[in-house]
């Protein structure tokens, strides 16, 4: 890109992000539309090549059909002079490739979330007529979100291509990610995806590929003719489940594979379920024994192909001389160079003079080794290996039993020496359970020497109640006394028709619905005026809906009525006290004893208290005792010869009141006049608090009248004589 700055006057590189095997990877804008896109431009020295810009066209033709969440949309295909470009979707996120390297094997299900995404991607190009034929996790990306885009459909071809792209002989793809057919340079189709993918997934819940080598002609042949390595054989932590879409999605034969990408996004999606996939149901492809312990370069029963592994060789040597030009395959061309130079090497050791002298090999005693270790050493020491299982009681499964010739022996290079591993004791057949009765089961399993594992169970609308659904090893697999035979019983329907347990004492209601296969149950209190306390009321779900066993259940169960304050009864007149008790449902006990009260207080003949006292809670029924007030006595006191004044002070202090309602007479010498002379009630006589005493007030009698004749005498003086 030296000089390049604007493409076709729209596209302006701003970056480089990447480069593959025909082409780099920018980051630019588009000026038009104003928003950043990723541009794909064919390598300089590819551009002259009318077979490489061909395919690059059909990358851009075939890819820009595809439109799917999980698909890298493309935009735009064009030339700039001697570029050749293509104008994709620009993805922020990272590639599994670099995820995996970081963070090692990934959780199960994320990798099956994953895997399920990409399959529903390749499920959508199949459907259009285009195959991937490169699936690996550089070109799987997680976006920010984390959602799953697949990219790169550089040598995807239609169904109905049929010029040099599909030759045979023109292997396309990356080694470690080969289907078989891919390997053998035969025509791949939408199971050569499948296979591609089931070995991303194998590598991302393992932490490694399934096969490794020097060269990728040297993988491609184990692709071929070897067996992978069970994926929790590498990592304990890969539920079965897994492995059985691993192993369904990788199998040799296509036949025996998925036949499409959506059926095996099917049984991801059914393992995310929590559901069994189908491949675990299904009968296994063949397998290396499960107690072996092979390598990745183990020689194994080579697997039916359609093509010799010495054809594959001469194939994919031809793909070289018919596509010499085309650079993408010198990785390629140098790692059958390299195969090459082995075979020249060897042969010169078989054809070379007698005189030479051969370097023999001495045969390690490898009793009670590994196989992994086993065979690494022979194979370090330039031997050949083959293997052969044999029973033993004494050397545990998967370990050496002994070796063929023995330990010692003297051997050339490149000799086979059989390998005698245990399969551990003697095994037999695990009986076949299904649709016996659990106990039944039971019986058999104890029987036949075996022991009873793990039991699980799962509703099931169809199978009744205590009926043995799965078990797991399966019907029939060889295997040790003591082994544990884990088994799968079904607890009946999923859902169960709700019972009316109203006015069901608490604990009994309990036990009627644990018994009916509910599991979930909880109580919650409430008043009722209607249900004895600890009775049950109501239930949520109600009775006689349709309810989950699982589902939560909820019992509403009584405490009695809800209690209510006392109301304040005192100063009311027994009818009205009555009056509103009865409209509570309260009963009213008059006692005998009253209450002394004074007059002031208005009690008097009222209710003076009651018991429980006002805002305590009761509840209906309950009794409430009153007590009448009566007015208390008061002893009269002696009033007389005390002034109107004194005695009405007095009389107050006692709560009694005075009434002056006369006077009296009394004698001067009685000292009463002006005072109190006489009471109607007599001193210390008892009266009601606030009674009148009426007294009279005393007076002196008025004077008697004398009538006095006067004599005036008339005395005149006469004056004297002059």
């Amino acid at each position: 890109m030296t000089g390049i700055r604007v493409l076709s006057g729209r596209y302006r590189i701003t970056g480089h992000l990447a480069r593959g095997g025909m082409a780099d990877v920018f980051q630019a804008e588009d000026l038009s539309l104003g928003r950043t896109v990723a541009i794909k431009i064919l390598h300089p020295q590819f551009a002259a090549d009318e077979a490489f810009v061909t395919r690059f066209k059909r990358e851009a033709q075939a890819a820009a059909n595809l439109t799917h969440p999980n698909i890298v949309n493309i935009y735009d295909f064009g030339e700039d002079g001697d570029t050749y470009y293509m104008v994709m979707e620009l993805i922020p996120g990272r590639t599994l490739r670099d995820i995996r390297r970081t963070e090692g094997a990934l959780l199960p299900r994320r990798a099956a979330e994953i895997a399920a995404e990409a399959a529903a991607a390749l499920s959508v190009a199949h459907q259009a007529g285009v195959f991937h034929r490169d699936v690996k996790p550089g070109n799987i990306m997680l976006t920010g979100d984390g959602s799953v885009k697949v990219t790169d459909f550089g040598i995807a071809r239609a169904l109905d291509d049929s010029e040099e792209l599909t030759r045979t002989g023109a292997v396309i793809g990356t080694a470690t990610y080969f289907s078989p057919e891919q390997a053998q340079g035969l025509p791949a189709d939408e199971r050569s995806d499948v296979y591609s993918l089931g070995v991303v997934l194998y590598e991302l819940v393992s932490g490694q590929p399934p096969f490794t080598g020097e060269s990728p002609v040297a993988v491609a042949y184990q692709h071929v003719s070897e067996y992978a390595p069970p994926p929790r054989q590498i990592n304990p932590d890969v539920p079965s489940e897994v492995e059985a879409i691993v192993e369904r999605a990788m199998a040799k034969d296509p036949a025996e594979r998925y036949q499409t990408a959506e059926d095996m996004r099917v049984d991801l999606l059914r393992y995310l379920a929590g559901e069994e996939p189908i491949a675990a149901l299904a009968p296994a492809a063949p397998a290396p024994h499960p107690q072996q312990t092979p390598l990745a370069t183990q020689v194994l029963a080579t697997p039916p192909a359609t093509v010799p592994p010495a054809e594959t060789a001469r194939v994919v040597a031809a793909a070289r001389d018919e596509t010499r030009s085309q650079a993408s395959y010198i990785v390629t061309i140098v790692g059958l160079l390299a195969v090459l130079a082995v075979g020249v090497f060897l042969l010169t050791q078989i054809l070379r003079s007698p005189e030479t002298e051969i370097v023999r090999i001495a045969v390690p005693d490898l009793t009670n080794r590994a196989a992994a270790d086993a065979f690494e050493e022979l194979q370090s020491l330039g031997l050949n290996v083959r293997q052969k299982e044999q029973v033993s009681d004494a050397v545990a499964a998967g370990f050496v039993i002994a070796t063929e010739p023995s330990a010692g022996t003297q051997l050339d290079p490149d000799q086979f020496v059989t390998v005698v591993l245990s399969t551990g004791p003697q095994q037999f057949a695990i009986p076949n359970l299904l649709d016996l009765p659990e106990e039944r089961a039971r019986e058999l399993i104890e029987a036949d020497d075996f022991v009873v594992g793990l039991v699980d169970y799962r509703f099931d609308d169809s199978v009744p109640e205590g009926t043995v659904i799965d078990q797991s090893p399966r019907p029939g697999t060889p295997a040790a006394e003591a082994t544990a035979v884990n088994l799968e019983v079904s607890s009946g329907p999923f859902a169960l028709t709700m019972p009316d347990v109203s006015n069901v004492a608490q604990d009994t209601a309990e036990r009627q619905l644990n018994r009916e296969g509910f599991t979930s149950v909880s109580f919650e209190e409430t008043f009722s005026d209607t249900v004895l306390a600890g009775f049950v009321i109501s239930t949520q779900p109600a009775a006689g809906q349709l309810v989950p066993r699982e589902a939560p259940i909820t019992l509403f169960v009584s405490t009695g009525p809800e209690p209510f304050p006392v109301p304040d009864l005192v100063g009311r007149t027994l009818r009205e006290a009555r009056d509103t008790a009865t409209g509570l449902g309260l009963i009213i006990v008059v006692l005998d004893d009253t209450i002394e009260v004074t007059a002031v207080s208005g009690l008097a003949g009222r209710i003076a208290a009651q018991s429980p006292p006002a805002g305590e809670e009761v509840l209906p029924s309950d009794e409430i005792s009153v007590q009448l007030g009566e007015l208390r006595q008061v002893e009269v006191p002696p009033l007389l010869g005390l002034s109107e004044a004194e005695a009405d002070v007095q009389l107050e202090a006692l709560g009694l009141f005075l009434q002056v309602v006369g006077q009296t007479e009394v004698s001067e010498e009685s000292g009463l006049a002006g005072f109190v002379a006489s009471q109607d009630q007599a001193p210390g006589a008892l009266v009601p608090d606030g009674s009148t005493i009426r007294v009279e007030l005393g007076v002196l009698p008025p004077p008697t009248t004398t009538t006095t004749t006067t004599t005036t005498t008339t005395t005149t003086t006469l004056p004297p004589d002059e």
